[in-house]
């Protein structure tokens, strides 16, 4: 760090916004978007879905970035995951955010509560039962990798429209439960990422054949969220720094993808500058296209809990069921090829953003270490950090950042809490952290349980 100025984790931040106003962040390190089972199948979050929250409130986080709560009313990020595409849904998560506010009682001390919206699109991986609103993306195509549909549909602009509506809406009802910011995913394979990506968006109108039109979706998105909350509420967009269209290796596409590596980092940070332009207040920054991928979840191939989850979607079509084959009787290695541990790998993509575009940004993934995190401050990569894994599997992380130690069991970064989520509780599923089963199996059920009533 020769020449950086030295920047502790737990340093105050102001993120500004507005005109004048700012929000205090006790300390640089906040919780990443992370989700679970925690919702009722209509999408109604239930206690289990506050108690996971107030929990990492309790970590000593700064904030805390909700999982990708859908705009959409059909399509599911997967069953059981929170949406906010109709008012009803407002009230249960309102009593979560206060319960993440009330954790700690010092203004200057407490966690704040950003929403992250978004639309898996043609990327949704379960329901019910087989739906065509689960296809609708922004071109017609095939994708082995993500989706159940054996096919994606290409959105009409009147639908496109709508989606934009229904972020616009979604914006308010997140203001009016007592948020303080609003996050919208324009990564991670979702509705945008989708439009943005030249792979996947091949239409060529209003909403594609360019990549000036391929952002139309997200500028405008961007536009009416800004327009319904006014300028003085924090607005981020989490973007994806390069797609890396190719990881995993053996995600098969028709038609053939062109570029086949999606938008690089001159590209994004295009996307970036115009971002700016538009008013919001910070980007979020990550890679890799779709979820889970290997450069967004670096780290190992998650093979037991993707073939879990493939195996409990293969009624939905048949591309499910070969998918489900391929995952069962490919090994472990070969499946894998692609995937491996690297630390912080996107604080390199943030710095850029922070120096090219200008706006406060949060780097993603890979962080645990408290010299990485303070490194990736001190030497102007980023302003904050976010984290995920790291916290779910050591839940007093901050404190081993406080006392100058490093956790007896650290995160192993094996990715399975990512892939057991879309079926199983959210815990930690690496059995070699634990003494036994049944340590893990209660370690899992005790994130989600709690004895404090939820006000």
């Amino acid at each position: 760090m020769d020449g950086a100025t030295k920047v502790a984790w737990d340093e105050p931040y102001k993120m500004r916004f507005g005109r004048s106003k700012s929000l205090r962040l006790k300390n640089r390190v906040v919780r990443s978007s992370m989700g679970g089972r925690s919702a009722y199948y209509d999408g109604t979050v239930t206690n289990a879905w506050a108690n996971f929250e107030r929990q990492m409130a309790e970590t000593g986080v700064a904030a805390i970035i909700s999982a990708t709560v859908d705009v959409d009313d059909k399509r599911c990020s997967p069953l059981e995951y929170p949406k906010l595409s109709d008012d009803r849904f407002m009230e249960p998560l309102a009593r979560g955010v206060r319960a993440v506010h009330e954790v700690f009682k010092k203004e200057e001390e407490k966690c704040r509560y950003i929403m992250q919206l978004g639309d898996p699109g043609g990327h949704t991986q379960t329901s019910l039962f087989p739906q065509p609103e689960d296809g609708k993306s922004a071109s017609w195509g095939f994708d082995f990798y993500y989706g159940y549909r054996n096919f994606t549909s290409a959105m009409t602009c009147d639908e496109v429209r709508a989606e934009v509506r229904k972020f616009r809406t979604a914006a308010r009802r997140v203001k009016a439960i007592g948020c303080d910011g609003i996050e919208v995913t324009a990564s991670k394979g979702y509705i945008i990422h989708q439009f943005l990506n030249p792979a996947s968006n091949r239409r060529n109108d209003a909403y594609g054949g360019d990549a000036k039109r391929r952002f139309e979706l997200l500028r405008e998105v961007v536009t009416e969220i800004r327009d319904e909350l006014g300028g003085d509420f924090l607005f981020g967009v989490r973007l994806s720094a390069k797609d890396f269209n190719y990881l995993p290796y053996w995600r098969f596409r028709f038609p053939p993808f062109r570029p086949w590596v999606g938008n690089g980092l001159e590209q994004n940070l295009e996307y970036g500058a115009q971002l700016k332009a538009l008013g919001i207040d910070y980007l979020h920054i990550d890679s890799g296209f779709g979820f889970i991928n290997p450069k967004g979840n670096p780290g190992t191939y998650p093979l037991e809990g993707l073939r879990l989850f493939t195996n409990s979607t293969k009624h939905l079509s048949a591309k499910a069921r070969i998918r489900a084959a391929a995952i069962n009787l490919l090994p472990g290695w070969l499946l894998g090829l692609g995937w491996k541990y690297e630390e912080a790998p996107n604080a390199g993509f943030a710095a850029e953003f922070r120096r090219q575009v200008g706006l406060p940004v949060i780097a993603n993934a890979g962080f645990q270490k408290k010299e990485t995190v303070e490194r990736a401050l001190s030497e102007g990569k980023c302003d904050l950090v976010a984290m995920a894994r790291s916290l779910l599997a050591n839940r007093d992380l901050l404190e081993h950042f406080r006392q100058g130690t490093a956790p007896e069991k650290p995160c192993s970064f094996c990715n399975e809490c990512c892939a057991h989520t879309a079926t199983l509780p959210l815990g930690c599923y690496d059995r070699g952290r634990f003494a036994s089963q049944d340590e893990m199996e209660a370690e899992i059920l005790r994130w989600s349980a709690d004895p404090t009533p939820i006000p």
